[in-house]
C-alpha cells in the first residue's frame, strides 16, 4: 500500500486487525471544523464508544488551535501518531513534557520528515506531513506500532 497518499494511509490503517477508521462528516454529527479529516480507533467489534484515536489523518488547519504546519497549502496533509511518552524521547530526542522548551526549534510545515505534533507533543503524538521516501517506512512502523499500543487489553 501506497503511504504517500490519503488514500493510501486510510488503506493501511484498515487492513490492521480491528481498526475503523472514520472520516468525519456532517451525518455522523462531527464538528465542522473536523469533516474530511479521519481519525483511526482500534474497536474489532465496531461497536464501542468511541476513544482516543491511536492516529489521524488531518487535511487542513484548525484556525486559531492548530495552524502550525500550514496544512491549507494544496495537496498538503499530516499524518499523526499517538507513540507513547518513551517512544516520543526515543524518536524526538526530549521527553514529551519538555516539548514546550523546543517548540520553535522546528519548521512543522517541513513534508516528510518526522516531526513531534505542534499541539499534541506533549501527550507524546508525532506527525509526517506528506510522507514521502524518507518516512514511509516509517510511517508504516508507526502506525503499526501504535495499534498494537491501542490493541493490548486495557487493565
Amino acid at each position: 500500500m501506497d503511504l504517500t497518499t490519503e488514500n493510501g494511509i486510510i488503506e493501511y490503517a484498515r487492513s490492521l486487525p480491528g481498526v475503523v477508521a472514520v472520516t468525519a462528516d456532517a451525518a455522523g454529527g462531527a464538528p465542522e471544523v473536523a469533516w474530511g479529516d479521519t481519525f483511526f480507533f482500534h474497536d474489532p467489534d465496531g461497536d464501542s464508544p468511541r476513544r482516543m484515536p491511536f492516529a489521524t489523518l488531518v487535511t487542513k488547519d484548525y484556525a486559531g488551535f492548530d495552524t502550525a504546519s500550514d496544512l491549507d497549502r494544496p495537496g498538503v496533509f499530516r499524518l499523526n501518531v499517538s507513540v507513547g511518552r518513551r517512544a516520543f524521547e526515543e524518536l524526538i530526542g526530549h521527553p514529551p513534557a519538555a516539548h514546550q522548551q523546543h517548540h520553535d526549534t522546528y519548521d512543522y510545515t517541513a513534508t516528510d520528515r518526522l516531526l513531534p505534533h505542534p499541539a499534541y507533543a506533549v501527550q507524546a503524538w508525532v506527525c509526517i506531513l506528506n510522507p514521502g521516501p524518507a518516512t514511509t517506512g516509517l510511517a508504516r512502523e508507526l502506525l503499526a506500532d501504535a495499534h498494537a499500543r491501542a490493541a493490548r487489553p486495557r487493565a
